[in-house]
């Protein structure tokens, strides 16, 4: 669990988060969102005790993180965006070390060995340098290196930066699987990964929570009117002021092309089946009836421009 309330971070006269609160519960997973110099990756060193705050409250499974950081250090797991990995190194010997450096040895290390290799992946490559691996991989290895002591709470800062469609598809899947059994909490610029991703999502702006909630719930909250594109054969100008009549309350424009149309209303105004009738009804034949509504990229511009 990650408790966080009234968290202030001043970096001198400039205040980098402002009074912030949010919860996040095991088993969830939930995106952070932010444009650059948002308070986003501030917030996560913070939580992950890398910085430490002006003032407020962070607790992470009950333990306050100012004063139990070396115990919250044992149940997290952080991959920073600068995913830190040294090159030289095969992966073997690379996660020995991280395991090392936490006081995992000998069994203790096999079992914590074998469970990451198996949950990122990386059964092909734990012979080869890290350097010699795929971007893909090097993120698989920067995933199991903080995921080797068995964290309850992952915390990752742009975990798909720089990869391609298909490795972006495969640290998808990944996090998802690790989501059933921990909670995660990932921040990403790439808008669609997050909406593919997470459970729910939360945006700072500014040092600010200016949403937080379910996609489906921001999409409600935000997403404003939907946009109705028709297409339609047989569309003269008369029969245009009558569909205007009878669909009056709506906003309606005229594409250049007279067949096509845009209708826009409240969600909750879903006209579409009285559209169908009256299309019928005046025998015009429909070819599209297409409708457009915020997606998360609108709602993240909207809330942060």
């Amino acid at each position: 669990m990650i408790k966080v309330e009234k968290l202030i971070k001043n970096y001198g006269d400039f205040e980098a988060v402002k009074s912030i609160d949010f919860s996040i519960d095991h088993g969830e997973v939930v995106g952070f969102l932010g444009s650059n110099g948002a308070g986003k990756s501030t917030t996560l060193k913070i939580l992950t005790g890398y910085l430490t705050p002006t003032s407020g409250n962070v607790l992470i499974n009950n333990l306050n993180i100012e004063t139990h950081a070396h115990e919250i250090k044992k149940i997290v797991g952080y991959l920073p965006e600068s995913n830190p990995l040294y090159h030289d190194m095969f992966v073997y010997d690379l996660l020995k070390f991280t395991a090392n450096t936490r006081q995992i040895f000998n069994n203790n290390f096999k079992n914590a060995f074998e469970k990451v290799i198996a949950q990122c992946g990386l059964k092909d490559v734990i012979h080869k340098k890290v350097g010699e691996c795929s971007k893909g991989y090097k993120q698989r290895v920067g995933l199991a290196c903080a995921m080797i002591h068995d964290p309850k709470i992952l915390i990752l800062d742009e975990p798909v930066t720089g990869l391609d469609p298909n490795q972006i598809i495969e640290i998808r899947e990944l996090i998802k699987n690790l989501g059933k059994e921990k909670l995660v909490l990932m921040s990403s610029h790439i808008l669609q990964e997050i909406e593919a991703t997470v459970d729910r999502i939360i945006i700072i702006d500014h040092g600010n929570i200016v949403a937080d909630g379910t996609t489906k719930k921001l999409m409600n909250q935000f997403m404003g009117n939907v946009k109705l594109t028709l297409e339609i054969v047989g569309f003269t100008e008369t029969k245009l002021e009558s569909f205007k009549k009878t669909f009056g309350k709506m906003k309606i424009n005229k594409l250049k092309d007279l067949h096509k149309v845009i209708v826009e209303y409240k969600k909750k105004d879903d006209p579409r089946l009285e559209i169908f009738n009256f299309l019928v009804k005046n025998k015009l034949s429909l070819l599209q009836m297409n409708p457009e509504t915020a997606n998360l990229e609108d709602i993240f511009r909207k809330l942060t421009n």
